[in-house]
């Protein structure tokens, strides 16, 4: 894969620092496993589904903290008495982080069938909701200030 070099933008820019370092890690090797979907359910709905065969919910761990979300999956240890002669199912440990935007919480997560289902929502605050400004018609109206 290629790499760009963003530092020509550093310099011309103000506030992007995070898109910057964002776009950088999106051009880093990331694992492949486990495999993972993320959908948009609705408009601020998302759901991330991830495959997790073999692990039950005592061996994952969910944590959101300062726009990351962090999957860890580690596999309690087996018993040594069995004796396996192929290993298909991949059962080792694993750490997925995913950022998430601003105003974007984890609403629940629940395991079904071997896939781990991660509901977010995104919930924009009133004040940066877009508001339609009337339009009035005749003179413009003077604003009147009181002295105090």
């Amino acid at each position: 894969m290629r790499h760009f070099d963003f530092t020509p933008l550093h310099r011309s820019t103000i506030g992007f620092d995070r898109l910057f370092s964002m776009l950088d890690s999106a051009n880093s090797e990331t694992p492949s496993y486990p495999p993972y979907n993320i959908e948009r359910t609705d408009e601020n709905n998302y759901r991330i589904t991830m495959a997790v065969a073999g692990f039950g919910e005592a061996d994952l761990s969910l944590e959101a903290k300062e726009h990351v979300l962090t999957i860890k999956g580690e596999k309690k240890d087996e018993d040594e008495n069995r004796d396996i002669l192929y290993r298909g199912i991949a059962s080792r440990a694993f750490e997925r982080r995913f950022q998430l935007a601003e105003h974007v919480r984890v609403e629940g997560a629940h395991l079904e069938n071997g896939l781990l289902h991660i509901d977010l929502v995104r919930e924009i605050p009133e004040a940066m909701k877009p508001r339609k400004i009337e339009i009035g018609s005749g003179a413009p109206k003077q604003i009147e200030t009181k002295a105090h």
